[in-house]
């Protein structure tokens, strides 16, 4: 682990804390991913101490204040080991590095949910409503997540696309018009191409929703966005939890799409379930599902 971890200062400053602050202490160190879905009222009374003392233990540790804390302490909890996560050890075995794993995902995607905006979900599944033709953008692991928005999209009955080539991003940027969605993905949404990538499709009148960083290059250049605040640091680690924040927030406007377009819409969706029934064994006795 590496010195600017908070779980790790927390550890070492133990002995220089007062004593109610290492009962606040105590707890977090506890159950940490517990801790970064507790109110700062949960806390204190989880600890036996007052919200302010919970409040100054979190200003010793460099935060501004509880909910500064609370993302701090979740970053320990996601980043790491190179290329795993920073709960991870080196020695871990499966079972360890497993339950770890799932539990800084679960982490992370409860403070996803937590954070997200419900009226800029709203504002974005209009646009999405609304959209003549549909592109989705996205580099390494947010490709991955702009082909799944692809195959969940392409049921709406609109012409969706999805590209993971910058040389085609931008191609298709330029050839965008008024009534054209874009969406782009991108976790940091510092990445130049995909910056300039935005400007060119808003320029020619396309619509441009982003999926990243809040106050990143990338949101200054978007129409709309949906922000991605997860505890990872890409630049040192491959994308964990960020790409399952990504794929749960498409989830999210696929689904808003969909109540969106009402009970008349149903029947096309079930047309394009049907149509997948010749391809599976049927059901035997016995099994569950199909």
């Amino acid at each position: 682990m590496v010195s600017h971890d908070l779980l790790v200062r927390i550890r070492n400053r133990l002995d220089e804390l007062n004593r109610s602050e290492r009962k606040v202490a105590d707890v977090i160190l506890a159950d940490p991913a517990a801790a970064t879905s507790m109110s700062i009222a949960s806390l204190a009374h989880a600890a036996s101490v007052s919200e302010p003392t919970v409040n100054r233990f979190c200003r010793s540790f460099d935060a501004k204040g509880y909910p500064d804390f609370k993302i701090k302490l979740a970053q320990s909890l996601a980043g790491g080991t190179p290329y795993v996560s920073q709960a991870v050890e080196p020695g871990d075995a499966a079972g360890e590095y497993t339950g770890k794993i799932f539990g800084a995902t679960i982490a992370a995607l409860d403070l996803a949910r937590r954070e997200v905006d419900p009226a800029r979900v709203e504002r974005v599944v209009d646009y999405l409503t609304q959209a003549k033709q549909l592109h989705f953008f996205g580099l390494g692991a947010s490709g991955a997540v702009a082909q799944d928005a692809q195959h969940k999209f392409f049921r709406f009955n609109m012409p969706v696309s999805a590209y993971i080539d910058v040389l085609m991003q931008r191609m298709v940027a330029a050839a965008c018009h008024t009534g054209d969605v874009v969406v782009i993905l991108s976790y940091t949404g510092r990445t130049r191409e995909l910056v300039d990538i935005a400007r060119l499709a808003r320029e020619n009148g396309a619509v441009v929703l982003g999926i990243t960083a809040p106050d990143s290059p990338l949101a200054d250049e978007c129409t709309e966005t949906l922000a991605i605040t997860a505890p990872e640091d890409t630049d040192h680690y491959m994308p964990m939890t960020s790409r399952m924040i990504q794929l749960a927030l498409i989830d999210v406007l696929a689904t808003g799409v969909t109540l969106r377009r009402g009970e008349d819409f149903l029947p096309h969706l079930k047309k394009i379930k049907d149509s997948l029934r010749d391809t599976r064994y049927p059901v035997v006795e016995g099994d569950k599902k199909a």
